[in-house]
């Protein structure tokens, strides 16, 4: 077998392995949903941001359907109402604090690209960074 094919074997399974990983789904939409309620707005640019990012992340997309990402969106939007859901989306989050750096930072992208929809407000800063923080990532450098 050849270096690509070997190469595109491995990743496959490494893509497999984490198929139906709902602590990284819920790490993924707790996280966008903290930051589409950061300003006090929830908006359907927001939203959808979040969910074409989610889509485009190879673990979510091989795992889940949209409807399901967006099932799960939702019930953590209706948790990041109340400071209490805000917190127990923030452990969501910080429940793959110990995943590969590579894992880390896609949760924390598709964050800053909500976030990003319409310029980052200074409340969305602030939940970047404490995403930033909880995933153990480099804001500014993940931001540049």
């Amino acid at each position: 077998m050849g270096f690509f094919q070997d190469a595109l074997v491995r990743f496959n399974r490494v893509v497999m392995s984490y198929a139906g990983d709902t602590a990284f789904m819920h790490a993924a939409v707790s996280a966008a949903a903290n930051v589409i309620v950061a300003d006090g707005d929830t908006d359907e640019e927001e939203i959808e941001a979040a969910l074409v990012s989610m889509r485009a992340n190879p673990i979510l997309q091989k795992s889940y359907d949209t409807l399901s990402l967006e099932k799960a969106l939702f019930e953590a939007l209706a948790r990041a109402e109340l400071r209490a859901g805000r917190l127990e989306n923030s452990q969501h989050v910080a429940a793959i604090a110990e995943r590969p750096l590579e894992q880390r930072q896609h949760v924390f992208l598709i964050a800053a690209d909500v976030a990003d929809k319409g310029g980052i407000t200074e409340s969305e800063h602030r939940v970047l960074d404490e995403l930033a923080q909880a995933l153990g990532v480099d804001k500014a450098t993940l931001l540049g």
